[in-house]
């Protein structure tokens, strides 16, 4: 199993998008948002596998300064990585 949490927090993007996707998260709700971004309702650990392709295909796209590249939709997928992320059982700690 691929520690999302992790990964989730080794991710280096701009303060702006990750304050911007910070303050989203509070008003995210999964059965309205998740299904924009992603064709159906998978589970959190499915979702955050599409994300995170999602995500990195839009970083990709940010930094070769397309004029594709939408900030909004980069924010979406942020608050909805970092949503479901939260959903995700925890693993238990090694002592």
């Amino acid at each position: 199993m691929t520690d999302f949490r992790a990964l989730l927090e080794t991710l280096r993007r701009p303060r702006l998008l990750i304050r911007a996707a910070r303050c989203g998260v509070v008003d995210y709700r999964r059965d309205r948002d998740l299904k924009r971004l992603v064709d159906s309702m998978p589970t959190p650990e499915r979702a955050v596998s599409r994300l995170l392709v999602e995500e990195e295909r839009l970083e990709d796209i940010r930094q070769s300064g397309a004029a594709s590249y939408s900030v909004a939709r980069h924010i979406e997928v942020l608050i909805a990585l970092m949503a479901e992320v939260r959903l995700l059982p925890r693993s238990p700690k090694a002592v």
